[in-house]
This record gives C-alpha cells, structure tokens and sequence, in this order.
C-alpha cells in the first residue's frame, strides 16, 4: 500500500500505481519510490536522455513494451511496472533497481551496481523512499 507515501502530486496515480503493482506482482511502495525519483509523479516529465513520463521510459523500452503512448500516465505505469518486474525476475532489487536506471547490460558489464555516481544514488535514493535499504 503507498497511501502513506502519498503527496498531493502523486494523490491522483495512486489507484493506477497499485492496480499496476497488484498485477504484476511487485511491492507497490517500490513502485512509488521509482516514480518519485524518475519524476516526482510529474507526467509530463522528459528527461535530456528523451525518457519520458512517469516512469520514465526510454522511446526503445516503450517499444519493447508495446507501450502505445508513453505520456499516457495508465500506460506508462503499466509498461515501468512490467519492465521493473523483468528486471526483479533477473536480479536482486539493488540490481534490479540499477539496471532500471542504467540498464541491465550496464549491470552484468560491471557484475553488480555500475560506477556511476547518478545510478549509485539513484539505488540509494529509491531503496530508501521504498523501505527497502
């Protein structure tokens, strides 16, 4: 449950958020904190990178997904969701959570959380929004 984590920008993704977690079967606090990190529930965020959204999903990822329109907020949740839980299903949730960051081929380059300052932060900052440090 992410109610107690809600703030007034996130208030309206909340029942998309858990209904995404719920399906696809990953702790909906996690979820939250990727949103709050990735773009503080801002919708309509893009990244200088080109991710967009929520979730921030990069124009290959979307594809991937079959996700039809990114900058749908029930979309992009769902698509961040499953792409999330297909890294849960490979790795540990440190990694998983890095490699949602910097890619998972940047993950088994490295043989855990890449060098990188940003991905190492963004690990951090997650896993403790989401309880989970």
């Amino acid at each position: 449950d992410v109610r107690p984590l809600a703030t007034p920008a996130s208030e309206p993704y909340l029942p998309l958020v858990e209904a995404a977690a719920r399906r696809h079967q990953v702790a909906p606090r996690l979820v939250h904190a990727v949103i709050t990190v990735e773009s503080r529930y801002q919708a309509r965020a893009r990244s200088r990178k080109g991710a967009m959204g929520l979730m921030q999903l990069m124009p290959a990822t979307a594809r991937e997904l079959q996700v039809a329109d990114p900058w749908d907020p029930a979309a992009n949740i769902d698509g961040g969701v499953r792409h999330l839980k297909q890294l849960l299903d490979r790795f540990d949730v440190h990694l998983a959570v890095a490699a949602y960051n910097a890619g998972a081929g940047a993950v088994r380059k490295f043989g855990g959380i890449p060098p990188f300052r940003e991905t190492q932060s963004y690990v951090r900052q997650v896993l403790k929004l989401a309880g989970m440090s």
